[in-house]
Order: structure tokens, then C-alpha cells, then sequence
């Protein structure tokens, strides 16, 4: 398959995937809200999109927590000789979890 045609595939997989997922918001606000607030109403569809972008930029979205972030951590661990593993391993032992320099 060419470059076009797997980048137009992801789009349209992306694009079906957000549609699916704003329906799934709006039948799930209107089976529990309504049944559990008294003042509570249904909303329809755009309303639960506008729903999908508030949840975004309040918490930061859909993706998987760890992603780069924890592999370079990793990256880290691997690169310390193990003397500097043992080291790193008894400063974070202490009881109350800081290091000993950070204690003051």
C-alpha cells in the first residue's frame, strides 16, 4: 500500500474512532445523569463532544500514562554502573522516602 492511502486509513480510523467515542459519552450521560440528579438532562450529540474537548484540556486527554516518559527513566536505570544503582537504591530507602540531603 502506498504512503497515502495507510496516512488516509489512520485518519479515517482516527476520525471513526472520535465519533464512536462521543456516542459512547452521550448514551452513557443520558442513561446515568438523568437517573441519578434530579435536575439532571440529556444531552445530545455535539454536547457531548463539546463534553470529549473539556475532559481534553482539563485532564490532559486519552493517551496511555507512562508512554516515553517512563521508558527513559529506564534508559537511565540502564546506563548507571552498579555502584551507582546501589547508591540511587539507598537513598530512596530511607523511611520517609527522601534522600538523605533533601532531609534538612
Amino acid at each position: 500500500m502506498s504512503f497515502r492511502l495507510k496516512c488516509f486509513g489512520k485518519a479515517l480510523l482516527v476520525l471513526v474512532g472520535i465519533a464512536v467515542l462521543g456516542w459512547m459519552v452521550m448514551a452513557l450521560w443520558n442513561w446515568v445523569v438523568p437517573a441519578l440528579f434530579i435536575g439532571g438532562r440529556s444531552i445530545d450529540y455535539l454536547h457531548a463532544m463539546g463534553l470529549l474537548v473539556l475532559s481534553r484540556i482539563l485532564f490532559g486527554g486519552f493517551r496511555g500514562h507512562g508512554g516515553c516518559h517512563g521508558r527513559r527513566h529506564w534508559r537511565r536505570w540502564e546506563r548507571m554502573t552498579p555502584e551507582e544503582r546501589e547508591n540511587f537504591q539507598k537513598s530512596l530507602s530511607s523511611a520517609d522516602g527522601k534522600r538523605p540531603e533533601d532531609r534538612t
